[in-house]
């Protein structure tokens, strides 16, 4: 059984989680990668994707992660992400919904308000995709 370590997950509104882990699954700007104890120094950006954390109990906690940074150090990770959705607090129902309604906005807008759905529809989308995965 892996060593537990230190893994904090920061949004800019608040810290998302903080606690001792087994791994953590980091969707890396290069490509994903599993986090364990003791793992080599680096920073990496984020790429929009899944972060999952296993913990030593053998549970497993999902995130839609999206843009920012993660950062090993020997005292352990630290993910400082633009966006961390929890994936069990999620409505699947509600996301289709706000799908749909984006892609009416996008539809009907134009200039920078048309960028700006066409920015949101993108992260829904994201959204759904990694809760599918």
């Amino acid at each position: 059984m892996p060593d537990p370590f230190k893994f904090e997950l920061v949004s800019p509104e608040k810290l998302v989680f903080s606690g001792d882990v087994e791994q953590v699954l980091v969707p890396g700007a290069e490509g994903d990668m599993t986090i364990m104890a003791k793992h080599a120094p680096l920073i990496t950006t984020l790429r929009p994707g899944l972060l999952e954390i296993d913990f030593p109990d053998g549970k497993r906690q999902r995130f839609f992660a999206r843009g920012g940074f993660a950062e090993v150090i020997p005292a352990g990770l630290t993910v400082l992400a633009e966006r961390a959705i929890d994936l069990d607090e999620l409505d699947p129902a509600q996301l289709s919904q706000d799908i749909a309604d984006a892609e009416e906005d996008v539809a009907d807008l134009s200039g920078e308000a048309k960028d700006k759905a066409q920015m949101t529809l993108e992260h829904l989308r994201q959204v759904q995709s990694a809760l599918s995965a």
